[in-house]
């Protein structure tokens, strides 16, 4: 199964009109960007896969696990991820909900200007002084019921809004993570039990 949905990721990447060039990356410029994926807590994912298209210059993926946090708050948004050099035009994202027990994937194009957007620099303030910095970090929400937001930001209390999306639900098969679910539902059974699993409002 995990081979199917693999070339699923593949052939959307493939039939969309781009071009996929060498491995090579072209030399740094002066802003390079950053890409993190982040779920509201109790509603943790394990993302499969994270494919990056830079169009005509490199086509590459990036590994990410599971990722429990951090959607919003002192900590959020925010999460583990990677470099965006070169900046890329596209980016597949597959992953598999552990309070829905799903499986979502979209291949999306980012906003027009995005780039442009993240180099403008925004002045944030701590006990160390005052700083600006380009808005250099793209985060990626996955929430229940399949939704994508995006932001962009240079620290998680400055973060703005810059999209959002709907994933598609694909099949998968869930007893390849029989034992994370099991393991889920010892830490956040109750949690569910009480709140449920709201796939809107995100």
């Amino acid at each position: 199964m995990y081979k199917i949905r693999l070339g699923t990721l593949l052939t959307l990447l493939l039939i969309t009109p781009f071009v996929t060039g060498c491995v090579s990356t072209p030399k740094s410029s002066n802003f390079i960007g950053r890409v993190s994926v982040a779920a509201p807590e109790h509603y943790k994912v394990w993302v499969e896969h994270v494919e990056l298209e830079a169009s005509g210059i490199r086509h590459w993926r990036m590994p990410m696990g599971g990722v429990s946090c951090c959607w919003k708050g002192p900590y959020g948004p925010t999460g583990s991820g990677g470099s965006m050099e070169p900046f890329p035009d596209y980016i597949a994202i597959q992953w598999f909900s552990f309070a829905e027990q799903k499986f979502y994937q979209r291949l999306f194009s980012l906003p027009k200007g995005l780039k442009e957007r993240m180099r403008k620099h925004v002045t944030y303030t701590t006990v160390m002084g005052t700083f600006s910095r380009p808005r250099k970090i793209l985060t990626i929400g996955l929430a229940p019921g399949g939704q994508i937001v995006l932001w962009i930001s240079n620290r998680p209390d400055n973060a703005i809004e810059v999209g959002r999306l709907q994933a598609n639900e694909i099949e998968g098969d869930v007893s390849n993570y029989e034992v994370g679910i099991y393991n889920y539902l010892e830490k956040n059974g109750d949690y569910i039990k009480k709140h449920g699993v709201p796939t809107e409002g995100w």
